[in-house]
């Protein structure tokens, strides 16, 4: 039988060989119920008196007084309750477990086959195509006219350029996930317009052929958006920036550390972009906010699990301003989660940029959607500070990814955008334009303009490396800067 090993303590601790003791391990290590059996005997032993016991556990004592045995299981990020008859066996509720949690529970080494151990080439190269890894892998594995062929020279001894990505990778980018994913996908816009000019491998491209792909960073290109039609969209200077820089950060990489024998992207990027800007255009004006409030304001009475999700996504981005990624659950780190204090405040927790456990105080009115998901999926209300369990789960087991957080919110704007359509094209456009960024943006707009929050606080609570990035909302609307004047000058105005 395989023996498991939570490395999520330290020393590394082996699970127990029985799967009920496993379980209960489980249900500390993971802080929520795994898998209990519940029958009226227990809850008399649990409980000081069975109105105690109903009013803990309602859906349980109802079951039982109609049944010998009821059952509670934790799956796809869900508690779920039912007859001993119809729930799954306790095997399969701790292989599901184990699975979900597999960055933290893996086979030991001890009895561990070839079959159990994670291929490193294909853990990084899935960062960039996550479906056709082996396929990604075969084109990478080559090496183009400008390899370094002298082993001597050659510092870290990559055979190809599929070994020489995954280097760069974990050394220029492997130190914030969000870094991580900003590479991978300017890697994959390079390697696809590489191989779809029949190109390749990518140590083999000239000079010639990076101008080439400059050019068309630049290029305009068809878009279809939600309703179907086409629309022509140019990238904005930011992201041509971010992908030259990528690819730049590539060659100079492999130059440096001898794998190339010439740099062909050498002065091809201008490094000399200064941070101080930066400057967003990307808000929702306070009527389009408004609908999308009122949107909260009409699905307040809904039940479905997927509505009650949705809106607990909408409001962690509208009330703590934090990045996409930002919400995407981290096992390693517990993060992100959320930890009511003392005197019932809630504190949203997330691993920013720069490595950067950041808190983020949540406003009350955030508070009733969150609870009320909480609820929906078997949990208690408040989070108790032994929890570790994803945020937002998934319907099909662990937690939403970006991708998942960005299509959810996505879907809201189409909601509310369709609702506009025959009264509001212009706010209708809007809507089907924003991205959830767009809600960070209104955050540091209500503290840095609206509000007039010291830029210290707004710099701190928005995770910003600089102050002068918090600074530059300010940019974003004269009226304050315009207030700020009358009030200097108030005096020197002729009568």
């Amino acid at each position: 039988m395989e023996r498991w090993l939570d490395h999520g303590v330290a020393p590394a601790a082996l699970l127990p060989e029985r799967i009920e003791d496993a379980l209960v391990y489980l249900t500390h290590a993971l802080g929520h119920d795994c898998y209990e059996r519940w029958t009226i005997a227990r809850l008399k032993q649990t409980f000081p008196s069975l109105a105690d016991a109903k009013k803990s556990k309602p859906k349980i004592f109802q079951l039982l007084l109609e049944h010998d045995e009821v059952i509670q299981w934790w799956t796809q990020g869900r508690l779920l309750t039912a007859l001993a008859s119809d729930a799954p066996q306790p095997k399969a509720v701790l292989a599901g477990l184990l699975h979900t949690h597999r960055r933290r529970f893996k086979v030991s080494a001890l009895v561990a086959t070839v079959d159990d151990q994670v291929d490193e080439a294909n853990r990084w190269l899935s960062l960039i195509e996550s479906r056709r890894t082996d396929t990604l892998f075969t084109w990478l594995a080559r090496s183009g006219r400008f390899v370094n062929k002298d082993a001597a020279s050659n510092t870290i001894d990559a055979p190809d350029d599929a070994r020489a990505l995954i280097l760069f990778l974990r050394e220029r980018a492997s130190r914030s996930r969000h870094t991580l994913r900003a590479y991978a996908t300017d890697l994959r816009k390079l390697i696809n317009w590489t191989r779809d000019h029949g190109l390749g491998p990518l140590s083999d491209l000239t000079r010639n052929d990076l101008v080439a792909y400059r050019e068309m960073l630049a290029l305009p290109r068809a878009t279809t958006g939600a309703s179907g039609e086409q629309k022509i969209k140019r990238a904005s200077d930011s992201t041509q920036a971010r992908a030259l820089a990528v690819m730049a950060s590539v060659y100079q990489y492999w130059f440096d550390t001898g794998y190339l024998v010439a740099n062909p992207a050498s002065g091809l990027v201008s490094t000399n972009a200064s941070r101080n800007t930066f400057s967003s255009s990307r808000f929702l004006p306070p009527t389009v906010l408004a609908a999308c409030d009122q949107w909260m304001v009409d699905t307040s009475q809904e039940q479905d699990i997927a509505v009650l999700r949705r809106r607990a996504i909408w409001t962690a981005y509208r009330y703590s301003g934090v990045r996409l990624a930002e919400l995407a659950w981290d096992a390693l780190r517990n993060l992100p989660r959320v930890e009511v204090d003392d005197n019932g405040g809630w504190t949203l927790y997330v691993h920013g940029k720069g490595e950067k456990k950041r808190a983020v105080p949540l406003p009350m009115s955030a508070v009733a959607p969150i609870r009320s998901y909480r609820v929906a999926r078997g949990l208690n209300p408040d989070p108790s500070s032994y929890e570790v369990l994803p945020f937002i789960h998934g319907f099909k087991g662990g937690a939403l990814q970006a991708g998942g957080l960005y299509d959810e919110i996505k879907l809201i704007f189409r909601s509310i955008a369709e609702t506009l359509k025959a009264t509001d094209p212009g706010r209708t456009a809007l809507l089907e334009a924003a991205s959830p960024h767009w809600l960070r943006h209104a955050y540091a707009k209500a503290l840095v303009v609206d509000h007039r929050v010291p830029l210290p606080v707004a710099q701190s609570l928005l995770g910003h490396a600089s102050i002068q990035t918090t600074a530059a909302y300010a940019k974003t609307d004269l009226t304050q800067l315009r207030e700020f004047v009358d009030l200097s000058f108030k005096q020197d105005v002729p009568r």
